[in-house]
């Protein structure tokens, strides 16, 4: 694995963060993170998984600034970020942006390609030239592999993959060290998924880009992940490096969570689904 951690440090680091949500019209609160600590260098990739409600999203969104941490920090490029107001966490767009489950939902239908693409020029960079607007999306256009008529076009006329390449190139066109990956590809077909995991991992080597890969699909962690963050009710149970992998010193959860994960070879899914009968048997009964 290259080393990119630089002598500035960490490109994101989140250190204790928690997140308490009161519930209205109760007394008790949810706390859906609870002491959070993760560093992520440039250029590499740290998966976040869990199950739904496992806090995943809610670490993201603190991140992007959308919410206010109960404790803890969250620094990027060595900046605090988790107490700016409105006006900073408008900065945090040209260090951090996101790709979003839904590519049917996360592009305004009502808008052409072209015009999608080149907003956060637009906020990001607002001397720029509409000839240099127009020649900067035609080049994104190419780099995630759609024609370059594609920006006279409307969302609709695209395919779900087709419009994830657009949010990709929306999301990369200025140049951010970081973008988050909200589950990018669980709403896409197989093989259309492991076509923009390519291409995420294109982008990363050209550009130099740092993923924060949000994902409940462990067969996507095992491609593109260079280190692993397992969740559980709001909690890191594990964090391992790529390739450790079937380890012994994982926690039970983390063991139960990937033994769930369905394999091709029907005598193996077998054999990892009677150890995982079996663990969870054991657990129980502790």
């Amino acid at each position: 694995m290259p080393d990119h951690q630089s002598s500035a440090g960490p490109l994101l680091s989140v250190s204790g963060l928690s997140v308490v949500y009161n519930q209205a019209g109760r007394h008790a609160s949810f706390k859906a993170v609870e002491d959070v600590s993760f560093n992520l260098v440039r250029g590499e990739t740290l998966a976040l998984v869990g199950e739904s409600g496992s806090g995943k999203t809610t670490i993201a969104r603190a991140i992007q600034g959308l919410l206010q941490p109960t404790t803890g920090t969250i620094r990027l490029k060595g900046e605090e970020v988790s107490t700016r107001r409105l006006a900073g966490r408008r900065a945090l767009a040209a260090i951090v942006q996101t790709v979003f489950q839904d590519p049917f939902g996360s592009l305004n239908p009502s808008r052409d390609v072209g015009s999608i693409i080149e907003e956060g020029l637009l906020v990001q960079e607002r001397g720029i030239s509409r000839d240099e607007r127009r020649r900067r999306v035609a080049a994104e256009l190419d780099r995630v592999g759609l024609p370059r008529d594609a920006d006279r076009r409307k969302p609709s006329e695209f395919s779900g993959g087709q419009r994830q390449r657009i949010a990709i190139a929306r999301a990369i066109i200025t140049r951010p060290p970081l973008v988050i990956c909200d589950e990018a590809v669980s709403a896409l077909d197989l093989s259309v998924q492991a076509q923009v995991l390519e291409l995420l991992a294109e982008l990363q080597s050209e550009l130099g880009i740092a993923y924060l890969f949000i994902t409940h699909d462990l067969a996507v962690v095992r491609h593109i992940a260079d280190q692993v963050a397992v969740l559980e009710r709001g909690r890191i149970v594990d964090v391992f490096s790529a390739g450790e992998y079937d380890s012994a010193t994982w926690s039970p959860y983390t063991r139960r969570l990937f033994d769930a994960a369905p394999v091709p070879d029907p005598e193996r899914q077998r054999a990892r689904r009677a150890a995982f009968e079996a663990l969870a048997a054991q657990t129980a009964a502790h």
